[in-house]
């Protein structure tokens, strides 16, 4: 699976859901070139969406709300981690580096969500934030709801120091669960546990929840990492979106 240039999950949407999806490598985000804040025409408007979108991102829980059809004029200027879109044909992207990409999706009420979820965001709460949104303005139901976490910085690499240490005892009661090796004011953070415990908070069913349990740290033939690599060589991008009304 992880030698191919985009990363899919099956179990969380199949072809016949009608929804289209990736967690993108390395190579994969060179060939793309994305812009940000500017839709791009997809090249194979038979196969995938006609657009893909990826905005700024600024480490917040604000999302964009896009619910009418793109044009190639339209520009994003501002920031947002998370992306929520009702339009067919539109892939919603998020790029990271060891961040968690978090893709949702409401198959029965046509609506899908990408999320950026570093430590920050997914601490104060972005994914739940963005569900929520899928659900007041869409009216996306919990039990439909389906949600795959993917490739990112792994607890088996990802330190993390006392003031991160101090906001998530704060937040969240099950604090030690996703927290090893505490010790002398630093621990490993597992990322992608955390934010399926919220969802578990939310009262997703676990087998809603697919991971894509592979460290952004560990591979560096796959994918960008701003902890191994010291700065922003590259990021990764990964999309959802519905499939073009034919």
């Amino acid at each position: 699976m992880v030698r191919a240039p985009v990363i899919t999950v099956p179990a969380f949407a199949p072809p016949k859901s009608g929804v289209r999806h990736f967690f993108g490598t390395r190579t994969h985000a060179e060939a793309l070139g994305l812009e940000t804040g500017a839709p791009m025409r997809a090249p194979d408007s038979q196969s995938r969406p006609s657009w893909l979108l990826s905005v700024k991102q600024v480490h917040g829980t604000e999302a964009l709300v896009v619910d009418r059809p793109l044009t190639e004029g339209d520009r994003f200027e501002g920031g947002w981690d998370a992306l929520v879109t009702d339009q067919p044909g539109t892939m919603v992207a998020v790029r990271t580096a060891d961040c968690v990409p978090v893709l949702v999706h409401d198959a029965r009420r046509r609506v899908v969500g990408a999320i950026h979820a570093g430590w920050r965001g997914a601490v104060a709460g972005i994914v739940p934030k963005t569900v929520a949104l899928m659900q007041s303005r869409f009216s996306a139901q919990r039990e439909s709801l389906r949600v795959s976490i993917g490739p990112s910085a792994g607890v088996c690499c990802y330190e993390v120091d006392e003031p991160v240490l101090e906001q998530i005892r704060a937040r969240f009661a099950w604090w030690a669960s996703v927290l090893r090796d505490h010790r002398n004011g630093s621990a490993r953070l597992d990322l992608k546990a955390l934010i399926a415990r919220q969802l578990q908070d939310l009262g997703l069913d676990r087998s809603h929840v697919t991971t894509v349990n592979v460290c952004t740290i560990c591979h560096d033939d796959l994918f960008f990492s701003y902890r191994r690599e010291g700065k922003v060589l590259g990021t990764m991008v990964s999309a959802i979106g519905l499939a073009p009304e034919r």
